[in-house]
C-alpha cells in the first residue's frame, strides 16, 4: 500500500487508487464537501491532509451520527404514514 504524504498533491485519479473508490464516489465526496479540493485548469487537485482527514476514526464518528439522525427522521416520517 502506497504511502499518503499529506504535503503531497494528487489528482482524482490518484485518490481513487489510494482509497480504493470509484470515480463517481471520489466525485461524490467532492460535490458533498467532505473531500476538500482546489481546481486548477478544469481538474480538482486534492492535498494529502484531505485524504488523510477523510480517513480518520473522528470523521466516521461524525458521519455514521449524521446517518444515524437522517434514518431517524426518516423512520418517524414513514411511521406517520
Amino acid at each position: 500500500m502506497e504511502e499518503i504524504n499529506e504535503k503531497a498533491v494528487y489528482t482524482t485519479k490518484e485518490t481513487e487508487q489510494l482509497l480504493k473508490v470509484s470515480n463517481s464516489t471520489v466525485k461524490r465526496l467532492l460535490k458533498r464537501g467532505v473531500l476538500r479540493a482546489n481546481k486548477v485548469g478544469g481538474q480538482y487537485r486534492i492535498l494529502g491532509k484531505e485524504i488523510l482527514r477523510i480517513l480518520s476514526p473522528e470523521l466516521e464518528k461524525k458521519t455514521t451520527k449524521v446517518y444515524m439522525d437522517v434514518k431517524k427522521k426518516a423512520v418517524n416520517v414513514i411511521n406517520k404514514w
